[in-house]
């Protein structure tokens, strides 16, 4: 079995968050590999990895940093490959991160999803190979499905709340 998303991180500590997206690939028999590689202290590696991503068979990166966050970017332009941020909240509440994943310049672009949200970014590099993946696009319509019913199933919930001037 080969890789064909990467997970790459700044750290370890962006693990955590990035875990989510790790779930959700298992879950949908995606096949992936993860790393920790930091654009800051280990730019040759970065380089090698983005440069090699695409004869390697990976159709997909998703790159998550924090702080300044050049990670996505500096990714982004060495590969035509698409490539997915998520900016991980590691300080200013992940806004210096989202703005240095976000604002990339013209003809090196990176989707970007929200700060901490790696399950977005699964879900977005899932729906960019269910382009060509029938099976995995079947998956994500009952994956919305799913959402859905979830979401509808709570009124009933809701509906069991009393207040004196709720009136449903």
């Amino acid at each position: 079995m080969n890789a064909i998303v990467s997970i790459i991180m700044g750290s370890i500590s962006d693990f955590s968050i990035m875990e989510k997206a790790s779930d959700f690939f298992n879950e949908f028999e995606i096949p992936f590999e993860m790393y920790a590689l930091s654009a800051h202290r280990t730019p040759e590696e970065v380089e090698n990895f983005a440069k090699n991503a695409k004869n390697r068979g990976i159709k997909v990166i998703i790159a998550a940093a924090g702080m300044a966050a050049h990670l996505p970017g500096i990714i982004a332009s060495m590969t035509t490959l698409p490539v997915i941020g998520v900016p991980i909240n590691s300080s200013l509440d992940g806004i210096d991160s989202l703005l240095a994943i976000v604002q990339m310049p013209t003809g090196i672009p990176v989707a970007t999803v929200g700060i901490n949200n790696a399950i977005n970014a699964a879900i977005l590099a899932s729906q960019i190979l269910a382009l060509k993946d029938k099976v995995l696009q079947a998956k994500l319509v009952k994956y919305r499905e799913d959402l859905k019913n979830k979401t509808l199933k709570s009124n009933d919930k809701l509906a069991m709340s009393k207040y004196r001037f709720k009136t449903n």
